[in-house]
């Protein structure tokens, strides 16, 4: 069965970007902070450079990732990571209204507007048995809310931003448990990954 996994670096109060969709250069300083490299599918456009325990937490997130699922507000941010994501997946976009200037053509995104749900299953279905990932955000929340997340990876960085974006965003007021994580120390990083329980 594919697993669906959330992950993004979160400063220490919570955020995936500070105000004004600032702090990513904070937020993303681990990823080059050591001298292991783990290259991406696209190395040339994404090589990682961490210490031991994070290049091996890496490896596995590239390796047994299948597909993404992301909401319109990160596409736009990454300006669609310039016509593919890094990780070299299908990537599916969450959104009420796709992009007039895009075109999906030779090009690894789709845009789903029928909401989140529908996008993982869409991802599953391409996936290859692999694990499906979610981007940050108010995507993370509505899968949690709809029971259709089975970990989560919180890549936390020793920073606050003071406002911005939420990893959790969007949750309903329904208590939910999380197995003990598994713990990784990068350098300037630590990798918590927490089962649904």
């Amino acid at each position: 069965m594919t697993r669906v996994f959330a992950q993004a670096s979160v400063s220490l109060d919570g955020y995936i970007s500070g105000p004004g969709g600032t702090g990513f250069d904070r937020l993303f300083a681990w990823c080059t902070a050591g001298d292991v490299e783990t290259p991406t599918r696209q190395p040339d456009r994404l090589t990682y450079r961490t210490n031991s325990a994070t290049a091996a937490y890496l490896r596995e997130l590239i390796d047994e990732t299948g597909a993404i699922v992301v909401g319109r507000r990160q596409f736009d941010q990454t300006n669609g990571w310039g016509g593919s994501h890094p990780l070299g997946v299908p990537v599916f976009v969450v959104t009420h209204q796709p992009p007039a200037d895009w075109s999906t053509t030779d090009t690894p995104f789709s845009f789903v507007t029928d909401g989140v749900a529908a996008a993982i299953e869409k991802a599953k279905a391409v996936a290859g048995g692999k694990q499906v990932g979610i981007g940050p955000g108010s995507t993370v929340g509505q899968a949690l809310r709809a029971g259709l997340l089975d970990e989560l990876r919180v890549d936390l960085v020793p920073v606050t931003l003071g406002g911005g974006v939420r990893m959790l965003d969007g949750l309903d007021d329904q208590p939910r448990d999380f197995a003990t994580p598994r713990v990784i120390e990068g350098i300037g990083v630590t990798h918590l990954s927490y089962q649904l329980s």
